[in-house]
């Protein structure tokens, strides 16, 4: 039987990060986790360009039986899950803490941030390039996070090939996908949004988004900072079910 929605996770995270949602999930038929591209212990190659992450992801959909289904993604698995969506390889999204894409003139010093993690993962490797990663602003909201879980995420990020996830910055980083901003606007029915009240950033982003396209709903998990499935995932996985109905419908 195919499920209901498959799950994408983020940036240097693994299908686990999804474990407390699922086990939340209101309904007994649920969602399946799936890996990334360029996510799995070493050696890992990575999508060679944003194009190739968006066909190996669709392939790893299809290979877990969710050929059709809705994708929820969480922040870089937003973004491919919108990517997917854009190109009419899935059916409804919805993304939670998505940057929909960059104006040109900032895409090349987002190029040369990216560029910088990767160099980081290669020259010092995964263990000390997630200790800066987890250490950004962006994160802050995890030093209130439950200390077990933060670090059996830690622990499952240091298994990752760093060579992998160097790649995956260069193919897959924000600066190397398009700017979906315009594309979400003209169809808004099948998209739904959702951000932590505590991610002032993608909180405003989601709500420019929803401004833009009225038929766009952009809902804000309380108690959450960047990555509700960390901070609060009972709470997520009701807002999840709740969006799932609604782009589904």
């Amino acid at each position: 039987m195919r499920p209901p929605a498959i799950l994408l996770h983020g940036f240097a995270g693994t299908p686990a990060v999804w474990d407390r949602v699922l086990a939340a999930w209101p309904d007994p038929a649920r969602p399946v986790a799936i890996a990334l591209p360029g996510h799995g212990p070493a050696p890992t190659e990575a999508p060679r360009d944003w194009r190739d992450a968006l066909d190996q992801t669709r392939a790893h959909i299809e290979a877990a039986g969710g050929a059709g289904v809705p994708v929820i993604g969480y922040s870089l698995g937003a973004r491919l899950a919108l990517g997917l969506w854009a190109r009419g390889d899935v059916p409804a999204a919805v993304l939670v803490s998505v940057n929909p894409g960059l104006d040109d003139a900032l895409r090349a010093a987002r190029r040369a941030d990216d560029a910088a993690w990767a160099a980081l993962l290669r020259d010092q490797g995964t263990a000390a390039f997630v200790a800066r990663w987890e250490a950004q602003p962006l994160f802050a909201s995890q030093r209130d996070a439950d200390p077990a879980e933060v670090a059996r995420r830690r622990a499952a990020r240091a298994g990752l090939d760093a060579r992998g996830l160097a790649g995956c910055l260069e193919a897959m980083g924000l600066a190397a996908m398009p700017d979906y901003r315009d594309r979400l606007s003209a169809a808004p029915s099948t998209v739904h949004l959702l951000v932590g009240d505590r991610d002032a950033k993608f909180r405003a982003l989601g709500e420019a988004l929803a401004a833009a396209a009225p038929g766009l709903r952009v809902e804000v998990v309380a108690g959450s900072g960047h990555d509700p499935t960390l901070d609060a995932p009972v709470p997520t996985a009701a807002a999840l079910a709740r969006a799932l109905a609604r782009v589904a419908a």
